[in-house]
C-alpha cells in the first residue's frame, strides 16, 4: 500500500456517544439525580452506543458543551409529569409529582438537538417532551377523557404484571415504524396517566391504541430520526424482537450521524 493510501485512509468508526439527561428524585433529605438501569442497558446491548448521562438539576448553560460531544439524544421515561403550564394548561394532577429541572433542560434540548440534526429517540414522558418543544399540548388526564381508556397500571401488583403486554397498537400503513418492524401491529405495555392531545409542528403520528390514542410519533420533516413511543420498549427489551429492532434503529441512526461527523473532520484536516 503507497504512503499517499496510508494517508487517505478513512478512520475507523467509533462508537456513537448518546446523551441521557437525568431527573430529580428526593431520598431522606437529599436531592438525587437519578436513571434506571432498563432504559441504559439496552441502548448499550442493542442499540450499540455510549450512555453519557446529563444531570438536569444545573440549568442550561452547559448544553450546547453536552450537544457538542453529541450524536444521539435518547429521552426516557420518568414517574413525573411534565408542567402543565409550559403547554398552556393548569395542573390538573396536583398529587402527582413534577420535575421541573428536567423540563427546563429537555425542551430546549429537543429544539437544540433538531437543529444540529442529531437523532432522537423518546420513551413515554420524552415522548410527551418532543411533543411540547415542538408546540403540541398533553391530556393530563387520558383515563377521564371520553372515549379513551385507562392506560395506566396499577401500582400494587407486582412489577412484571405492570409491564406486561396489555393491548394492541396499530401501525400506520407505509410508515418508517411499520417498514422497520415489519407488522401492522403489535402488542404492548401501559403505564401512563397522560398522553398526546394535539400534535406539534412538523409531528406525524405512525402508531395508535386501540381507543385512537396516539402512540408513536415520528418527525422526517424536521430530523433525520426523530422517533417516540407512548410504551416502554426498553423493559426486557432482550425478549422483545420489537424493541431490539428500535434500539437498533436508532443505534444504525446515532453511526450515520458519527459517519457525518467523521467525514467532515476527515475533510477538513
Amino acid at each position: 500500500m503507497s504512503n499517499s493510501n496510508i494517508g487517505n485512509k478513512q478512520p475507523s468508526l467509533r462508537k456513537p456517544v448518546v446523551l441521557m439527561t437525568m431527573g430529580s428524585q428526593e431520598r431522606k433529605g437529599h436531592d438525587y439525580q437519578v436513571m434506571t438501569h432498563k432504559y441504559i442497558t439496552p441502548l448499550v446491548d442493542f442499540a450499540g452506543c455510549v450512555p453519557v448521562l446529563v444531570p438536569t438539576c444545573c440549568g442550561v448553560e452547559d448544553l450546547q458543551t453536552y450537544l457538542d460531544m453529541a450524536d444521539g439524544v435518547y429521552l426516557t421515561g420518568a414517574g413525573s409529569n411534565i408542567d402543565p403550564a409550559l403547554y398552556g394548561q393548569e395542573n390538573q394532577t396536583p398529587g402527582k409529582g413534577q420535575d421541573q429541572n428536567r423540563d427546563l433542560f429537555d425542551i430546549p434540548l429537543v429544539k437544540a438537538a433538531i437543529k444540529r440534526g442529531l437523532p432522537i429517540f423518546g420513551i413515554c414522558r420524552g415522548m410527551q417532551e418532543i411533543n411540547v418543544a415542538l408546540g403540541g399540548d398533553i391530556y393530563q388526564k387520558v383515563y377521564a377523557e371520553p372515549g379513551f381508556n385507562d392506560h395506566r397500571e396499577n401500582p400494587e401488583d407486582p412489577v412484571e404484571v405492570q409491564y406486561a403486554q396489555v393491548h394492541s397498537v396499530k401501525i400506520k400503513p407505509g410508515s418508517w415504524l411499520r417498514e422497520t418492524l415489519g407488522s401492522d401491529q403489535i402488542r404492548v405495555n401501559s403505564l401512563h396517566g397522560q398522553g398526546l392531545r394535539n400534535l406539534g409542528a412538523g409531528i406525524e403520528p405512525i402508531a395508535h391504541a386501540e381507543d385512537g390514542l396516539v402512540e408513536a410519533i415520528h418527525a422526517p420533516s424536521l430530523s433525520p430520526f426523530l422517533f417516540a413511543v407512548q410504551w416502554h420498549p426498553e423493559w426486557q427489551a432482550a425478549n422483545n424482537p420489537d424493541s431490539i429492532k428500535m434500539f437498533q434503529a436508532f443505534g444504525d441512526a446515532c453511526r450515520a450521524q458519527v459517519r457525518k461527523s467523521q467525514v467532515k473532520q476527515h475533510q477538513a484536516a
